[in-house]
């Protein structure tokens, strides 16, 4: 490194008769002290530790120079904090407080695992592996629920695109997306993450959900025999082996149903009355009604939810299958509708924390990258709902989270007994940053 050049000044423009000038002798500086408040939340839920456990470590252990708890931590720790590339690496190694919060230790001489080192760990991730990683997630969920078990469970299902630009091992061409991808699915119970499963686009878009329904409905009816248990999606999760199997098992479904001509033909008279009421009042209207059907292809009858709506517009007929008690209106609104939530968290998940950045050309090691990213979602929502309950931040989004919490600039003081962050004066949000760090370190803590 040319220290010459770093010491040189950058000269601007001048503020009256004072010269502004700029340079690189800061010392060890940070531009992401609030990854100290991911740090605790990880000793909390013992996240990455986990983690680290159910993935083998083939590497002889007199010769290894990085710990794998600190590779994963280190990975982890960078995309909540917006760093996504495995390049982004060959800088962060250096940063003093990422050596920090990985738990390793500032170390001037050995820097932290560089990009190809990572790279290595990605691509050594077995299929059993990736299983157990995903068994991490659940378990996480029910500790974090601690001794207040919940009494129902609505537990969302949804898939999304994961577009890809290269030559991947199971990635094919989407008519519906148009254009290459993955084809990902997602479980979330309200804000909780319980999985994220990478699947070839190819497929229907149901393709394992009752199989990976089956697996949670067990673990969780093992932790909570008395737990009602109800699973949500849209209409490409409407199969009638899903059903018949939550039926026999005692779950509960509520799912979108695709129109077609004899739904829209047993829905005649509730679509006239709506439009009669329309033309007397000019006014929107949604009227709700249940009937009975089934499709060729199903097992039996079911009830069908049926939203006779005239909009402005022009008629809006939509239908929703359910087992469920209640009335039509109170099922739609209040149940079916709410799973419009998801798409927030699916935006965190592949805007926010880069689930889509699946570049390797094996699948498995994107499959691990995906759960590299899950594991960041945990993180922030335990923070959110814990720490940030009852702040301005209680609503926020990982984007906001991230700029307002953790994306802190601060000069660091290494000592023989502490090592200290002198955050930056101006930080807007000093006192809510005391009150969040008060909710997470615990009153005994020492180090």
């Amino acid at each position: 490194m040319n220290t010459d050049c770093n010491a040189k000044p950058i000269v601007f423009s001048s503020l009256g008769r004072r010269q502004v000038q700029a340079d690189f002798a800061g010392g060890a500086i940070t531009s992401d002290a609030g990854a100290l408040l991911l740090r605790e939340v990880d000793r909390k839920l013992g996240l990455i530790d986990a983690l680290c456990d159910v993935i083998p470590d083939p590497r002889n252990p007199t010769l290894i120079t990085h710990q794998q708890r600190t590779m994963l931590a280190q990975r982890i720790l960078a995309i909540a904090l917006g760093n996504e590339d495995l390049n982004d690496h060959q800088h962060l190694r250096d940063d003093p407080l990422m050596q920090v919060v990985t738990e390793r230790g500032i170390d001037d001489e050995q820097p932290l695992a560089s990009p190809p080192t990572l790279c290595r760990l990605e691509n050594r991730i077995s299929r059993k592996t990736l299983f157990e990683m995903s068994a991490v997630l659940v378990e996480t969920f029910i500790r974090s629920f601690g001794d207040k078990p919940p009494e129902e469970l609505v537990l969302d299902f949804d898939a999304t695109d994961d577009p890809v630009h290269g030559n991947q091992v199971g990635r094919f061409f989407h008519g519906y997306y148009d254009g290459y991808c993955f084809l990902p699915l997602y479980v979330f119970a309200g804000d909780r993450l319980l999985a994220a499963y990478l699947r070839p686009s190819n497929i229907d878009a149901s393709k394992h959900s009752r199989a990976l329904l089956k697996l949670l409905v067990e673990r969780l009816r093992k932790a909570w025999p008395e737990v009602k248990i109800i699973i949500r999606g849209d209409g490409g999760f409407c199969r009638w082996k899903l059903m018949r199997w939550c039926d026999r098992h005692g779950v509960g479904y509520i799912l979108g149903l695709a129109r077609n001509k004899v739904l829209e033909k047993l829905a005649e008279p509730f679509m006239a009355a709506a439009e009669e009421a329309f033309t007397q009042t000019q006014q929107k209207q949604r009227h709700f009604h249940s009937i009975t059907y089934a499709a060729q292809t199903w097992d039996k009858e079911r009830r069908v939810i049926v939203k006779a709506e005239r909009l402005l517009e022009g008629p809006n007929a939509r239908f929703v299958v359910s087992n469920l008690q209640g009335q039509p209106q109170e099922l739609y609104d209040e149940v079916y509708c709410q799973r419009g939530e998801m798409e927030n968290r699916l935006k965190e998940q592949q805007l926010g924390l880069f689930a889509d950045r699946t570049s390797c050309h094996d699948f498995l090691a994107n499959q691990f990258r995906v759960l590299l990213s899950a594991a960041p979602y945990v993180l922030i929502e335990h923070l959110r709902r814990t720490a940030l309950a009852g702040t301005e931040l209680q609503e926020a989004q990982v984007p906001t989270i991230r700029n307002k919490l953790l994306k802190i600039g601060a000069r660091l003081i290494v000592s023989v007994r502490r090592i200290v962050l002198h955050l930056a004066g101006g930080y807007p949000l000093a006192e809510l940053f005391r009150q969040i760090a008060a909710r997470l370190i615990p009153a005994t803590a020492s180090g």
